[in-house]
């Protein structure tokens, strides 16, 4: 049994959140392969050590900027991806 057999999956109807404390390289690489499965496709997997979440996303996507500059300064870029259903229907490419 390979690891992607052993990972559980995230899937609709339960509620997922996981917070991590790295060094920068790492979520920039996580964000580089985030941002590919974004530009190519309607469909992303997010993949933890023990998890993956699959997750089919419809538009319009909204990115959020947001920095405080007061005492000790703080960026936080946040993205939020409406789930497509199938009401919403395919992607239209």
């Amino acid at each position: 049994m390979s690891d992607d057999d052993e990972r559980p999956s995230i899937r609709s109807g339960r509620n997922f959140e996981e917070t991590y404390r790295l060094d920068a390289s790492e979520p920039g690489e996580f964000l580089i392969a985030l941002g590919e499965q974004l530009r190519d496709d309607d469909e992303l997997t997010i993949v933890g050590d023990d998890w993956e979440l699959p997750f089919v996303f419809g538009e319009p996507v909204e990115l959020e900027v947001e920095y405080e500059g007061v005492d000790e300064p703080e960026l936080e870029i946040e993205v939020e991806l409406p789930g497509r259903t199938y009401e919403s229907g395919p992607k239209i490419k």
